[in-house]
C-alpha cells in the first residue's frame, strides 16, 4: 500500500472520497477517459509514473494497461480549483478505451 504525501492529501477537498480523473493525451490532447483515483492510487501513480486508478466495478486498484498493454506513462498531475477533480496527462501506448477505440469519447450524440 503506498500512502499519499500529506502536503499532497491536504489540497484535496475530501481525501476520502473518489477524485474523477480526466486523462488527456499529452501529444494530440485528446481527451481519453475519465477515471477515478483514490489516494492510494493517487500516490502509485506519482510515485510509478504509471497511471494507476481505482475500478468503482471491481472494488480495487489497477494500472491502465495491466492486462491489455496499452498503457499511460504519466507526463503530469494537476488538481483542479476546487481540489476535487484531476487532469492526468499521459503518452498512450496503444488504445485508451476497452472497446478498441483510441478513446472513450466516441460516440458523439446530437444536438438540436
Amino acid at each position: 500500500m503506498s500512502i499519499l504525501d500529506p502536503s499532497v492529501a491536504q489540497m484535496l477537498k475530501d481525501p476520502h472520497t473518489l477524485i474523477p480523473a480526466v486523462v488527456q493525451e499529452v501529444t494530440t490532447k485528446d481527451v481519453l477517459m475519465l477515471a477515478y483515483m483514490n489516494t492510494e492510487s493517487l500516490a502509485l501513480t506519482l510515485k510509478t509514473g504509471k497511471a494507476t486508478y481505482f475500478s468503482r466495478s471491481r472494488d480495487e486498484i489497477w494500472v491502465k494497461g495491466a492486462t491489455s498493454g496499452h498503457f499511460q506513462e504519466v507526463q503530469s498531475v494537476s488538481l483542479d480549483c476546487d481540489g476535487d477533480a484531476l487532469l492526468v496527462v499521459v503518452k498512450q501506448t496503444g488504445v485508451a478505451c476497452h472497446t478498441g477505440e483510441n478513446t472513450c469519447f466516441h460516440k458523439p450524440i446530437a444536438m438540436d
